[in-house]
């Protein structure tokens, strides 16, 4: 069984955590690809992913153990996304945003609507296959995880990015310039910002 949950720093930088709710003392996953504050969160009826949606006017589809999304949805007009849910088929996501409407988005963005014939069919199962087998070669990689997204959204990732890099080099100059008694540990992201487990 898995909960996630979201964490927001400063309205900049939002992370969520996946934990296995029999041991809260480490997070299984950590999804960083947010830029804003995260406002609502649903987990698919299967149980392996679960969309988001938030402050950065994005609506975005995580596989519950892989830190990154595979899928972004956004439109030139939508505002703050304040509630996501998944349909009972796990084929849309529902979304609902401050301009007061309610958006559908399919689950998987390039899935055609309708029937397929046959040939259709076999020419998709084919292609997915060949992504599958060659989803390690960098430009097929490349391709995979690129992803168009607003200009705001896309300048606010660089900076969040810069934000985290600066604060993991502060660490190791802390580490470089302590006396070796007074070392702090090294703590995983994981466990970052878990306070204390109550038994």
């Amino acid at each position: 069984m898995h909960d996630t949950m979201a964490h927001n720093w400063l309205l900049i930088c939002s992370v969520l955590y996946t934990f296995d709710m029999r041991r809260l003392d480490q997070a299984l996953c950590v999804h960083m690809d947010h830029v804003g504050a995260v406002l609502d969160c649903d987990y698919a009826p299967t149980g392996r992913e679960f969309v988001s949606g938030g402050f950065d006017r994005t609506i975005r589809i995580f596989p519950f153990d892989q830190g990154h999304s595979r899928e972004v949805y956004h439109t030139k007009r939508m505002q703050r996304v304040f509630c996501v849910k998944w349909t009972g088929d796990s084929k849309f996501v529902l979304s609902g945003s401050d301009e007061t409407n309610i958006r559908l988005w399919k689950a998987q963005a390039s899935e055609k609507l309708g029937s397929l014939a046959p040939r259709q069919r076999a020419s998709l199962d084919y292609n997915n296959k060949l992504k599958e087998k060659y989803k390690e070669h960098p430009l097929v990689r490349r391709i995979i995880r690129h992803r168009h997204v607003p200009k705001l959204v896309y300048k606010q990732g660089k900076e969040k990015k810069i934000m985290l890099l600066s604060r993991k080099r502060k660490e190791e100059n802390v580490r470089q310039h302590s006396k070796p008694d007074r070392l702090p540990p090294r703590t995983p992201e994981r466990r970052k910002h878990i306070v204390s487990v109550v038994a």
